[in-house]
This record gives structure tokens, sequence and C-alpha cells, in this order.
């Protein structure tokens, strides 16, 4: 498995080469975020490392270029440690969070969880209700046939969901799949996003019938009308 290691500490840099080369992870690197842009290009990761204050070109701007043609699992490395970092790194694109400094250990828990996630996605089902389909295994949602463009939290809370149609998930069940393992409080975010979800999914978001809150607790998704009807 190829992993691109973009950060321009040369001394981290060297020590990942040495902790994953050990762990039979091939590795290539790019010191700033233009370089990683085309290396990644050229080369065609498995997984990313990716540092959010390069030269030249933003972690974020990184996340984003490499978001418009590659779904590798992408985790970000870096020392800021502000919550609105993280949001918008993990909404401009990136599926996990390490707050410098971390342990080894950790992060390869962190690359062995993310390629599990990965390679369980082929054959994946299609989930429907209403006239919206959620193909899990290509992560596109149609409604009445046409593509609808969910920003990329928007998709983690939808695809949480429908892996468990039914299912009461709880609100710290979402914050951690979403966020995840950091201790992260939901300040209105999730309510944010599943507002945005019915905008886009619901016949009518002020009267949900598939996309339901259960108050105190968290959400469910309904995928039969029928079992919604209280």
């Amino acid at each position: 498995m190829k992993i691109l290691i973009a950060d321009d500490d040369p001394q981290l840099v060297r020590a990942l080469r040495i902790t994953l080369a050990v762990h039979g992870y091939a590795v290539v690197a790019a010191a700033d975020g233009a370089a990683a842009i085309t290396l990644a290009a050229q080369t065609h990761p498995d997984i990313v490392l990716l540092d959010l204050g390069m030269p030249h070109l933003d972690g974020i701007h990184v996340i984003e270029a490499l978001r418009g043609w590659t779904t590798a699992p992408i985790i970000v490395v870096s020392g800021r440690t502000g919550s609105a970092d993280k949001v918008d790194a993990l909404d401009a694109g990136a599926d996990d969070y390490v707050t410098k400094p971390f342990q080894i250990d950790e992060l390869l828990a962190r690359l062995r969880a993310l390629t599990r996630r990965s390679t369980a996605a082929t054959g994946e089902p299609v989930v429907t209700f209403g006239d919206v389909a959620i193909d899990l295994a290509a992560k596109a949602v149609t409604r009445a046939g046409e593509r609808v463009h969910l920003t990329p939290t928007e998709w983690r809370m939808l695809e949480f969901l429908a892996r468990h149609p039914g299912a009461l998930v709880t609100r710290q069940t979402l914050l951690k799949e979403i966020w995840g393992s950091e201790q992260v409080t939901d300040s209105g975010y999730l309510r944010l996003y599943m507002s945005q979800l019915r905008k886009k999914l619901e016949p009518d978001p002020a009267r949900p019938l598939h996309l339901l809150t259960e108050s105190g607790m968290g959400y469910r998704l309904v995928t039969d009308t029928a079992d919604s009807a209280q």
C-alpha cells in the first residue's frame, strides 16, 4: 500500500518513512502543497497523510484539489488543535484528523481502520427511500434520477444512517463517526447538517418523512414511510 506524506518537516517525514516502511507501506513524500498535488497525480497513493500549514498551497486547498478526482483516504496530521481547523479539514474532504505530537501506534491504528473501510467499499448496496437513492459504493446520491451534491460531512452523516436503516443512531455515535475519536461536543453541528440534508432530500423539509429526529437521543433514517407514521 502506497502512502503520500505531504509535510514540510523533514525530520517528521524521515521518521515516518522509516516506521511505515517497517510496517509494509511504500512511501512517497512532498514538501509543499503544490508538489503534493502533482505527486498524487503521478503516483496515485492509496492513503494521503497531509499537514495543513505547508508552503505554496494550504492543506485545505490540497484536500479540495485531491477530492476533485480521488477518493483515497486523507488523514490530516497537523499541529493545529482548534475545532474550527478540524471542521474545515473534514468538510473539505479529509477522512480523519490527528493532532501533533501523536503516538505512532495511534496513527498506525487509524491507517488500518481506513484501509479496512476502503477495501470494504466494494459490493455495497444501494439504499433507497422516496425518490432518493444512496449508492454506498460510489458514494453518490440521486433524487428523481438527478445527482445531489453533498458536502463530505453531509455524506458521512447520511452514509452512517443509511448503513443502519431504521435504527436509532445517537448524537454521540454520529459525532464520533464524523469527527473521529477526538472529543467533540455537539455545538449545533448535527442539527445544521441534518437540516441541510432534509432540504436536499425530503419532499417537505419542515415535515420530514425519512430523516427523523428522536428528541433528546439522536436520528433515524426511515426508508419505509409507513414506519414513520406516528
